[in-house]
This record gives C-alpha cells, structure tokens and sequence, in this order.
C-alpha cells in the first residue's frame, strides 16, 4: 500500500511542475493567477525557479496544496503531478448533472422519461412533495449558497432576508427525514459545524435524493438484482471537480429480512450496488445505524469524519460562529 500523500510532497510535485511548464518571465503572473502572493521585491523567478515557487507554498496545508495542485493539472496536464494527485483518492464523476431530484415528504414520486433523446424526464405524480434543483452545476459542485440561491428564486419570496429563507429550506429538508432518527442526527451536525456565513461556499448536504427510478422494469421483473434495487441514497455531497459523495445508514433492514433473520443475499445486492456506484467514480460511505445510539457520541463521530471528508476534497470550513440556519439543535 503506497504511503499517505504528504503535503511536502505535494508541494514538491507542484514546484516541478511549475519549473517544467512555465518559463521564468511568466512565473510571477502564473503563481498569481494561481491565488499565490505576488512577487515581493528583491525576488527575481529567473534565478531559481524551483526557490521561487517553493517559498510561496511553504506553510500550506495538504488541502491548500491540492486546490492549487488541482489548477495546475487543469492548466498544464502535467502527468507527473497528475500522478501525485491520483494518491489523494477523489476521482470525479463523468457526465453532466441534469436530474437532482430529493427530499421527499409525502408520497414518492412516478417519474417517466418524456425525451430519450434529450434525456428530458418528468414527474407526473406527486411532484408537489419533492424539490428538483434543476441548474448546471459549476466546478464548486453544490454549496449551501447555491442552493439557498436556488431556493429563494423558485419560491420568489416578496420579504424575507436570506437567513431566514436559509432557514426555511433547512426546515423543508428536515421534513424529509421525519422520523428517521440516526438521520436526523447526520444532517444536524453537519448544518451546526458547517452552515455559516463563511461556511455557505461548502457542499451541501442533499437528503433524501433519488438515484434510480423505473416501476416499470421492477413490476416485470420483480427478482432481479442491481441498480434498481437502491431507488434512493440518504445524503448526497457534490463535492468540487466532480467528486459526488454518497453516506447511507444501515438500519437492520440492510443486512436481515422483515423477521430480523441474517438475509446474505440482500447484503450481497447492497454491496453489488455499492461496487457499481464507486466503478462510476462516487464515494460511498456507511455508517450503522447502532452508532446513533448516544447521540453525543454520534455527533463526534461525525464531527471528526466530516472533518476529514471535507478537508481529503480541498473544501476547508471557516472560522466563524453565526450560523445561517439559526440553532438548529433541537428539530424544528
């Protein structure tokens, strides 16, 4: 197993990269372009290329190095960096988003496919109960913002500040997962920890998201086994550069049947299913639905993994203590 990418690593891959693709005299306007400090007096890229760039990325830390890292390889394609940032993990997905289609609160939806060309669908039932973000997404991903953004122009608010509509969406998603507890529990924490003015320029948190749809194929094959037998991921994070994250909860309806017995072959679906969605380039991660029994300790649970998460996709949360949604600690 190769060892964990370090950030003197990194910064090394991206000090050869900047030595072997840009020429001395468009050194100072590269690093700038790149979000780097400016050249300072008495500095002169011509002597040393390698010292010049270095001195600007000493101190970051490995999610700092890997944005910049990131727009290096977008701008030059420089295989050997490209390498190194292939030891980071996070692989983006193909193809554009067109359908994002969650947080029911009421009946499921029927959907059918209106344009094959186009791929063009349509819900025909039930729409009324579910939320459809229907805008291209950008190299960002989907942040809080935009949702928020999103949110606030399809309902054309006449008064009303943004937290407070920040707070109503908050609260329309909370809905879709009433009931659920362990649920509950992974979507609070995350808004407490990461929902903040600052903060409003990380993914968000998506419940409740459809990811296959088709009765039809079900109704006339009721044993088959694949993709379809996941309609609907609990939480969907898309991250910058494509990256897609899925989280489940595993209640014992994952792994046994109604009686509670041990059920392999449903095990065996679910990791099927699992192995399908990572060859497609998406993280999955599960939590059991047992970690949520001391909800303190399930806050820090999560807490530390989110951490985590966010920082291994360059996505790093701000300092500050003003939440957009208000307290959100107990459920609305």
């Amino acid at each position: 197993m190769a060892a964990p990418l370090t950030p003197l690593a990194l910064r090394n891959a991206i000090t050869e990269a900047l030595w072997a693709n840009v020429k001395s005299y468009e050194l100072a306007e590269v690093c700038e372009h790149l979000g780097l400090e400016p050249q300072r007096p008495n500095e002169d890229p011509h002597s040393s290329k390698r010292s010049y760039v270095n001195a600007r990325l000493l101190g970051m830390d490995l999610a700092h190095l890997a944005e910049i890292a990131r727009k290096v390889d977008e701008q030059f394609g420089d295989e050997d960096l490209a390498k190194v940032l292939a030891r980071l993990g996070a692989k983006g997905v193909a193809g554009e988003l067109k359908n994002l289609i969650f947080a029911a609160d009421g009946p499921k939806p029927k959907i059918v496919l209106r344009d094959a060309v186009n791929n063009v669908i349509e819900i025909v039932e039930n729409a009324q109960y579910c939320l459809v973000y229907d805008r291209p997404l950008t190299e960002r991903g989907l942040t809080w913002q935009e949702l928020v953004d999103w949110w606030i122009a399809t309902r054309q608010p006449s008064s009303g500040d943004e937290r407070r509509h920040a707070r109503d969406l908050y609260e329309r998603l909370w809905r879709s997962m009433a009931g659920n507890g362990p649920e509950q529990v992974l979507f609070r924490t995350y808004c407490e920890r990461y929902a903040r003015p600052g903060g409003f320029e990380l993914p968000a948190l998506i419940p409740q998201v459809y990811l296959h749809y088709d009765p039809y194929t079900r109704r006339h094959y009721p044993d088959r086994q694949g993709p379809l037998q996941r309609q609907r991921m609990d939480f969907l994070l898309l991250m910058p550069h494509r990256a897609r994250v899925v989280i489940e909860i595993d209640g014992r309806l994952h792994y046994a049947d109604e009686d509670g017995r041990a059920d392999p072959q449903r095990y065996a679906a679910m990791m099927a299913e699992d192995r399908a969605l990572k060859l497609s380039g998406y993280e999955v991660y599960r939590f059991g639905a047992a970690e949520f029994t001391r909800p303190q300790d399930a806050q820090a649970l999560l807490a530390a993994f989110f951490d985590d998460l966010l920082t291994r996709h360059s996505c790093v949360p701000a300092a500050d203590t003003t939440s957009h949604f208000g307290q959100v600690h107990t459920s609305p």
